[in-house]
């Protein structure tokens, strides 16, 4: 027998404990906004999981972090593939470390869209690389982004947004904030009524995201309706507020995605600015 309901009634890490008890086999399908998730079990336990461009326990991850959603279990249907093995307890205790420390991460790095680059005369003092850091400073080239470092290590960009807190913290790194996807000087181009227009469907957008999360104070994220000219400054400052938020709160990958659907925004309004 299927069931269904909503994450905003019934958290991720409840439902995994209803499965799991119930030992049942089958897959959740999960559904926000058009972002659709997967989770298959066998027996209770969490055998595979992808969301997005993202499968294994890094899906998980992903959506435990959810605040709402629709979900649907179908029983029977077996999983494609096992890229699990973590019991479903141990996934949900590493998924609060994540957002626990995905918090501190983002005080230094609010984006893994920022492309990380090195500080021109670096540090004064010696610093030793691990092998972790020397695998990321072997790729950066000025124009891979945190999230494409990532890709091309095998990493989460969990993991390799990690190494670089480290190496900004040693003084050796520090991050481009032309971020991809967000064409800054498209913005320098459009008129007062075209920013305020960007403002006001950005504003939508990631007080719609926040929703939920008490710990979250999406009111503080303002752009004046009326008055003299913001200015393009202001629509970025206010921008860059907004997807640190969301990436504090949700995680890298809904940052990366609230990042890129401004972009769209930002060229289709400024498709027709001379």
């Amino acid at each position: 027998m299927s069931f269904r309901g909503s994450l905003q009634e019934l958290p991720l890490p409840d439902i995994l404990q209803l499965v799991a008890v119930s030992g049942k086999t089958g897959s959740f399908k999960f559904l926000d906004e058009g972002t659709v998730g997967k989770i298959f079990l066998a027996d209770g336990r969490v055998v595979h999981a992808v969301v997005g461009d993202l499968e294994g326990e890094e899906a998980v991850y992903e959506l435990a972090i959810w605040p709402r959603g629709d979900f649907e279990f179908t029983p029977g249907k077996p999983a494609p593939r096992r890229t699990i093995d973590r019991s479903s307890t141990s996934l949900m205790m590493e998924a609060a470390r994540r957002i626990d420390e995905w918090k501190l991460l983002t005080s230094r790095i609010p984006s893994v869209d920022l492309v990380p680059l090195f500080v021109e005369n670096g540090t004064n003092t010696a610093v030793t690389l691990d092998a972790r850091e020397w695998a990321v400073v072997r790729k950066l080239d000025e124009r891979r982004s945190i999230e494409e470092i990532a890709q091309a290590l095998g990493q989460s960009a969990f993991e390799t947004a990690k190494t670089v807190y480290g190496l900004i913290s040693s003084g050796l790194v520090a991050l481009n904030d032309q971020r991809r996807g967000l064409e800054t000087s498209r913005l320098r181009q459009m008129t007062p009524a075209e920013l305020r227009e960007v403002a006001r469907q950005a504003l939508r957008q990631a007080r719609s995201l926040l929703a939920g999360h008490s710990d979250t104070d999406s009111a503080s994220l303002t752009f004046p309706e009326e008055g003299p000219d913001p200015g393009a400054d202001a629509l970025i400052a206010m921008i860059r507020e907004a997807e640190t938020a969301v990436s504090r709160t949700l995680g890298p990958h809904r940052a990366t995605a609230f990042t890129e659907s401004l972009g769209k925004l930002i060229e289709h309004t400024s498709a027709g600015t001379p």
